[in-house]
């Protein structure tokens, strides 16, 4: 229950007074009541209430809500940022495809000249074989006709040997040699001699100068040997001539 003590317009305000002489609380007397304004009370109460409604509603009012930035537009930096990042990437693969392409251009151009070089090796190494089997077969060609005479020399000499004097056996001996040298010339150039005798006649090596009926020989094989003939490799120098068995 509300009584008038309780109530704020009955209550009195009490203001203390320092002196210089000490008194206690049981001399300080109360305020007159009658100096006190009823109204003047009630307005104060009334403006000091205001002012602590107004102080907590200041207090207890709701922050305000902070809305959000906008979100960017179509238009906005993001956005362009990813066109110019996608138009780069293209620009880049564009770039790697060109230079892929002229890498492979750039094999194939040096398979190519490889080959050439190649080609160019073999050809020169086969013209230079083929100029140096031309040089010796004109070499051999020409010493080959000493080489006939030599033998020609021998063979008619041989069945005079033994009643010829020791001076002319030394001097035989001599040619003799001479002859096996420039054999031996020939074959370091790999002129080789064409074996004839007991073989098929081929045409392309031998030239027969004579037939010859034959019983211990087989048609069209080579008797005898009339000159001998000289080979370099594949290459012919001088074909052999030769004497030629026939049938009876």
């Amino acid at each position: 229950m509300v009584t008038d003590n309780d109530n704020p317009k009955h209550r009195i305000p009490i203001r203390f007074v320092e002196t210089d002489n000490t008194e206690s609380s049981s001399d300080i007397e109360p305020a007159d009541m009658s100096t006190v304004d009823p109204e003047n009370e009630s307005d104060q109460y009334s403006t000091d209430r205001a002012e602590d409604v107004e102080t907590e509603d200041v207090f207890d009012a709701e922050e305000p809500e902070v809305e959000p930035p906008p979100s960017r537009g179509p238009g906005g930096p993001a956005v362009a940022e990813l066109v110019a990042t996608r138009a780069e990437l293209k620009r880049v693969e564009s770039e790697n495809r060109n230079l892929t392409a002229e890498i492979a251009d750039l094999k194939d151009r040096m398979a190519r000249r490889q080959a050439d070089f190649d080609n160019y090796r073999k050809r020169v190494e086969r013209e230079r074989s083929e100029t140096y089997n031309r040089v010796v077969a004109d070499v051999a060609l020409k010493l080959v006709g000493v080489i006939d005479n030599l033998k020609r020399a021998l063979d008619s000499e041989a069945s005079l040997e033994a009643s010829e004097s020791d001076e002319f056996r030394h001097f035989f001996s001599g040619v003799d040699l001479i002859y096996k040298q420039f054999n031996g010339v020939l074959d370091s150039f790999g002129v080789k001699p064409i074996v004839v005798v007991g073989e098929s006649f081929d045409p392309h090596i031998h030239e027969a100068v004579a037939t010859e009926i034959s019983d211990e020989y087989e048609p069209d094989t080579v008797i005898q040997e009339i000159r001998t003939g000289y080979q370099l490799g594949d290459k012919l120098i001088r074909p052999a001539l030769v004497k030629v068995s026939t049938r009876g």
